[in-house]
């Protein structure tokens, strides 16, 4: 068996020991073995990586198996990693392992909670290990399914409604999925549907590139948060539990990043140098949009909301800009804000779960009343909004450098109005910091309140040592994304 089909059996194994157990004390103890496992398999993938492009393996896959499973149509179940697929394992079980602990105390229904949770962490996993266009979307659709219930069931606010907002647009993007990858299939004249052997064949008419382009990047884009089609993001985050929050910002939400650069602009490259200004504005308009939006919300999930659709929207700008520096960037955000957002989202329903409100203007003082969880807000807020040596400049320093490399006029206005989002969002970080953690304290029954509990520092914890980590010592993860990258960009710049 390949070493890489652990990422989907472990979280199988998962599902059933969740289903075998017999109380919470089970439960949480097959949650701990199981996110440790995936931790400690990625963290072995990346030094493993590492270690073979140091020895001069020169190979774009790694570790790569197919099996066939459905020959009529040329289906397989085919896996292999790049240094894309490597950094979002990584991430994927980081917030995986710290979202379980910050789900410790969660109740009611904790045992069908993390059964749903793993089964969403099962199609992440068999996403970013897949390189067979079928099995990729059918763990897409595996990821995106729990959701509904997760939110539906123990969201808050208006959750049925989240949840069905949610849903609805993000199957309405599958829609497309499925007739690109269709159209990719039959009009490339492949007998595979293997993402890098219908890459290198290199035979789809430009015409057609320029029809199914489209579909698929607005298929992906609607999950990666693009304009216009972005609004199921900041009701479904508002409503989800934390963990919840955590994976589908951290990671899900990363999906459409990777199937936008994996799928849309690595097997249709006419149509995306062609189509590229289109959807250029628009992730123009996502990234200043959300970071506006985010300024005039009073709601700690929405703003965190927004400025996911802002950073998100950073992402796929970097990519469109289609050169090497930018696209490494673009992975670096990635990997960055799933730290980040996850880090604040993790907090936020810690605050929440003491103060039983996420209203800024009834917040104030918690510095006092609980320091541990007032210093991690403060510096996910720095990591927020760039501050050096955290990863958040790193990823957004590399994207704006690379971005005007491009020396036409259009992509260089493009790159300096995106830069305005950086003013934007110190702007909304350093108003929030100040009003809920210092001054007097909002409310006398506030006084009361404890601060964090061993299982949400272990979670708080691990994430901020990941983001100042990756924000300190950032070259290994450029270095792995880079030779991802460069073979991604000269199937298209050929």
């Amino acid at each position: 068996m390949n070493i890489l089909s652990l990422f989907v059996l472990i979280p199988v194994l998962m599902l059933l020991g969740l289903w075998i157990a017999r109380n919470l004390g089970q439960v949480r103890g097959v949650m701990v073995a199981g996110s440790s496992a995936l931790l400690a398999l990625s963290i072995w993938l990346t030094i493993y990586f590492i270690q073979q492009r140091a020895a001069g393996n020169t190979d774009v896959m790694l570790l790569t198996a197919s099996t066939p499973w459905f020959k009529p149509l040329n289906i397989a179940y085919s896996v292999g990693v790049d240094g894309i697929s490597v950094v979002m394992l990584l991430l994927s079980s980081i917030i995986v392992f710290t979202g379980t602990f910050a789900s410790w105390q969660l109740k009611p229904l904790t045992k069908e909670y993390f059964l749903w949770f793993t089964l969403l962490s099962t199609g992440v996993y068999g996403f970013f290990i897949c390189t067979d266009l079928f099995t990729m979307f059918m763990f897409y659709e595996v990821a995106l399914i729990p959701m509904y219930l997760l939110i539906g069931v123990w969201g808050s606010g208006a959750k049925e409604y989240a949840a069905m907002k949610l849903t609805l647009m993000l199957m309405g993007g599958s829609a497309l999925l499925i007739l690109g990858i269709l159209g990719i299939y039959f009009f490339s004249g492949a007998t595979t549907m293997n993402v890098n052997e219908i890459a290198a064949m290199h035979n789809i008419p430009v015409d057609m590139q320029k029809v199914f382009f489209p579909f698929i990047f607005i298929g992906f884009g609607v999950l990666g948060a693009l304009f216009p089609f972005h609004t199921w993001s900041p009701d479904g985050h508002a409503s989800a539990p934390t963990a919840v929050s955590m994976l589908h910002a951290g990671v899900l939400m990363k999906l459409g990043g990777y199937g936008c650069f994996r799928v849309a602009m690595y097997l249709l490259p006419e149509a995306a140098q062609e189509l590229s200004w289109i959807f250029l504005i628009l992730t123009t308009i996502s990234v200043v949009y959300g970071a506006l939006s985010a300024c005039v919300q009073t709601d700690l999930k929405y703003i965190n909301a927004y400025s996911s659709v802002s950073h998100c929207g950073l992402v796929l700008f970097a990519l469109l800009m289609m050169t090497k520096t930018a696209c490494t960037g673009a992975i670096l955000q990635m990997l960055s804000h799933g730290l980040m957002t996850a880090l604040f989202f993790a907090l936020i329903g810690m605050i929440y779960g003491r103060t039983h409100t996420r209203d800024v203007r009834r917040l104030g003082g918690l510095m006092k009343i609980m320091p541990f969880l007032a210093v991690g807000y403060v510096l996910a807020g720095l990591a927020n909004l760039g501050l050096p040596f955290f990863s958040g400049f790193v990823a957004e320093m590399t994207i704006f450098v690379g971005s005007f490399e491009n020396a036409d006029m259009f992509h260089r206005v493009c790159t300096i109005i995106a830069c305005t989002s950086v003013v934007i969002t110190a702007v909304y970080i350093l108003r929030l910091v100040g009003k809920i953690l210092y001054g007097e304290v909002a409310d006398p029954h506030y006084l009361q309140l404890t601060d964090a509990t061993w299982d949400e520092r272990l979670a708080v914890g691990c994430l901020i040592f990941c983001v100042a980590g990756l924000g300190t010592f950032p070259f290994w993860a450029s270095n792995v994304i880079n030779d991802a990258v460069i073979p991604i960009l000269n199937n298209i710049n050929m």
